[in-house]
């Protein structure tokens, strides 16, 4: 009976250590994918979700039983605080200051949220994201009359052919010399709401009320683009700090598996 007691703890131990390393091995993971979007604009770092961290310690420590039964604690969630924002010069990056997103377009007619205001002009006047969604507008998508970009001779400038004049304004109103060709629909919503797809675009959940933002509640800066919101130097700390953490948690089921395999073998002579 003490022998079973015995392995029985050693079991338990084993099986402590290696649920301890499950979130950090998480958190390696999540650390790295972060420091890899560093430079990819309008990301959202990926953080692990601390209170799933306290309810499966409490678990182990309090309840011994439920702990082998919970659900390993792996969940993340998103940190939608700002990026800084970067000047480009480019008159079709679009940052948001300010609360809200941009909402961008599927062919499927599939909606996502977005603070990454990098867009290209397609042939048919639609502004779209690097991976083909087209920005939409408070009228539905976006399209601008080509018609009206083609440069044209400016009192005290050179002609330049084929010169963009698009001009957006911290409203959000598309102009082109001074024609309103549009309205960026600009939009807020509960963040607990949001499906994370990529770290850059969002996707609402079944029953996601998408609120359309007033002018007065955001800015709109053409020429720049916000940044990914990852703090490179506090990411490479916990990097190394969670690196250090998995090695020692690998050196205690190490350490625990001889001192099983020693005491079978042992049993086997009694």
């Amino acid at each position: 009976m003490r022998r079973t007691s015995r392995w029985s703890r050693m079991l338990r131990e084993l099986y402590v250590a290696a649920l301890g390393m499950l979130p950090q091995q998480t958190r390696l993971e999540l650390a790295a994918h972060n420091l890899a979007n560093l430079s990819t604009a309008g990301y959202k770092r990926e953080l692990l979700f601390q209170s799933a961290l306290i309810s499966v310690e409490q678990n182990l420590r309090n309840v011994p039983g439920d702990a082998e039964s919970a659900d390993p604690p792996v969940r993340s969630y998103t940190d939608f605080s700002p990026g800084p924002l970067q000047q480009t010069g480019n008159p079709l990056d679009l940052a948001l200051e300010g609360p809200g997103f941009f909402v961008v377009q599927d062919a499927l007619g599939q909606r996502f949220l977005t603070r990454r205001g990098s867009f290209r002009l397609t042939a048919d006047g639609a502004l779209q994201t690097p991976d083909g969604k087209e920005l939409v507008g408070t009228s539905g998508v976006l399209r601008i009359p080509l018609q009206l970009l083609q440069a044209q001779p400016l009192p005290g400038e050179a002609r330049q052919a084929a010169l963009p004049l698009l001009e957006v304004t911290p409203e959000g109103e598309l102009r082109i010399q001074g024609v309103v060709v549009g309205q960026l629909l600009i939009v807020g919503v509960q963040l607990s709401q949001l499906r994370r797809i990529d770290g850059v675009q969002f996707a609402p959940l079944p029953g996601a009320v998408l609120t359309p933002l007033s002018a007065e509640e955001y800015r709109v800066r053409q020429g720049f683009l916000e940044g990914s919101n990852v703090n490179p130097v506090e990411e490479l700390v916990q990097l190394i700090e969670l690196q250090r953490r998995f090695e020692l948690g690998h050196r205690v089921i190490r350490s625990n598996d001889a001192t099983l395999e020693r005491s079978i073998e042992l049993s086997r002579f009694v």
